[in-house]
């Protein structure tokens, strides 16, 4: 469906558009959970959020439709894919059901849907508590649904609200909001446990450090992304419980150190976590090292919809998945300079190929949108680069205002068409043509006067030339 979409707009030469239409909720929803029993109606929705009241909630309370969608629009972007409905449905209640639930789309209880689910209200401060609340059962959503993958193995370890803190805690941060960040910093620095032993700060002496030294949101998210590709699975749902020894050694994996040291002062250390930790590294042997991000790939043109992030390695299908992709549906790419990334069309590095060497906020749409199946990320050689960038002549340079610009692509064999895109400093493509030629000349008298870059496409390698428009 979005490919058709997407084609039909760019066929009526629309640029204004930035996300697909999603599917629509239903206006009406019958619990059917717990002791839930109330008809739900919708009162607000768009491509990511649907926000659904019950009779007693007030029609004053508004403030969930914005906020709420940031949340889960960041959450996507951060971790990636949560089920083929783009929306988190977000369940409202006042004078009943204290308290909150998740369920995400693995669960048939909740219709196979991503949900956050709040009582007793009467949500009309629209800050604090309210805000901590409902972020938190998104942060349930995270743990126990994420990278195509069921169930929280680290459950039973840090309980119903530790990673919950960090989390909304990231959260805050990434949506601007500095006031409450501080806030939450302050309780959760401040707030101790009996577990795994009495006056534990988890929040002080163990994801803070983690998140503020190896990385913050990209730590978090290559936490799950370890466990969907390491960690053992029955079906969909993993296997077992993360003992302490492993959830160690996972963290210390993300982080791209060990953490042993940080989990003495957090947890203290005792024989039992030293056989577990070093039964870990054997189990499941993962590098601890520094990760750079050398490609970020998203569900929609302009880098929207859900987000992964690679580093430097070879993705076939289920390791995309682990990442919190899926099959056939990236749009748009980001690309580290310095590094390069090859798409393939099917799975196992077959099929059709591309490689992009800079970043394209709409792959072609008869090509390649939504036909990428497995995926190779690599460093280019300083030499290489400038190889590449030699093949390509873009001329004149500068360009007049209204005037042609001639691009010729070197070493050209004649098999696949040429691609193309004219970027702005925004990263937004604003001219484009395809053609099956070495040479292709294109009108750049809708381009207002600055700096661009041109980016050619064979099929096989990509080329960057910056132009300038006078």
């Amino acid at each position: 469906m979005k490919r058709k979409v997407l084609y039909a707009l760019l066929l009526m030469g629309c640029s204004a558009f930035n996300r697909v239409e999603a599917q629509t909720p239903p206006a009406t929803w019958q619990e059917h959970w717990f002791e839930h029993n109330q008809l739900l109606t919708r009162k607000f929705y768009d491509n990511d959020v649907a926000v659904y009241y019950d009779n007693d909630v007030s029609t004053s309370v508004t403030w969930p439709y914005q906020y709420m969608g940031d949340v889960w629009r960041y959450t996507k972007k951060t971790y990636g894919w949560f089920g083929a409905d783009p929306h988190l449905f977000v369940v409202m209640h006042t004078n009943k059901y204290s308290g909150g639930h998740p369920s995400g789309y693995f669960d048939a209880s909740h219709d196979n849907r991503d949900v956050a689910d709040v009582g007793p209200g009467p949500w009309t401060s629209a800050s604090g508590g309210d805000h901590d609340l409902l972020t938190h059962e998104v942060g349930h959503i995270v743990e126990g649904d994420s990278k195509n993958a069921h169930n929280s193995p680290a459950f039973g370890i840090w309980g119903d609200s530790k990673w919950a803190e960090i989390y909304i805690y990231d959260v805050y941060n990434g949506l601007g909001m500095t006031s409450d960040a501080a806030r939450v910093y302050t309780t959760f620095t401040n707030t101790t446990d009996n577990f795994p032993v009495t006056g534990t700060h988890w929040f002080r002496d163990w994801f803070y450090p983690i998140y503020s030294q190896y990385g913050g949101s990209k730590v978090l998210n290559r936490y799950f992304v370890l466990l969907s590709s390491y960690f053992p699975r029955s079906g969909s749902d993993y296997a077992r419980s993360l003992n302490m020894g492993e959830f160690i050694h996972f963290w210390s994996a993300a982080a791209g150190v060990s953490l042993k040291s940080q989990a003495t002062t957090a947890f203290g250390w005792n024989s039992t976590y030293e056989s577990q930790f070093n039964q870990a590294q054997i189990d499941f042997p993962i590098t601890y090292a520094p990760v750079t991000i050398a490609s970020y790939m998203y569900q929609d043109i302009n880098y929207g919809g859900y987000g992964i992030s690679l580093p430097v390695g070879s993705y076939n299908l289920t390791a995309l998945k682990a990442y919190g992709a899926i099959n056939d549906d990236i749009t748009s790419v980001k690309v580290t300079p310095g590094f390069k990334v090859t798409l393939y069309a099917d799975d196992n590095f077959s099929g059709a190929s591309i490689v992009l060497t800079s970043d394209v906020s709409l792959l072609d749409v008869s090509t390649w949108n939504d036909k990428v199946s497995s995926v190779k990320v690599e460093a280019v050689p300083a030499a290489a680069a400038e190889k590449e960038s030699a093949d390509l002549t873009v001329y004149p340079n500068p360009v007049l205002k209204g005037g042609m610009l001639t691009v010729n692509v070197g070493k050209y064999d004649g098999k696949e068409p040429v691609y193309v895109s004219v970027v702005d400093v925004n990263k937004k493509v604003v001219a484009a043509r395809k053609d099956n030629a070495a040479r292709i000349a294109m009108e750049v008298k809708d381009l207002p006067a600055g700096v661009y870059v041109v980016i050619v496409t064979n099929g096989r390698k990509s080329y960057t030339k910056k132009i300038v428009i006078q």
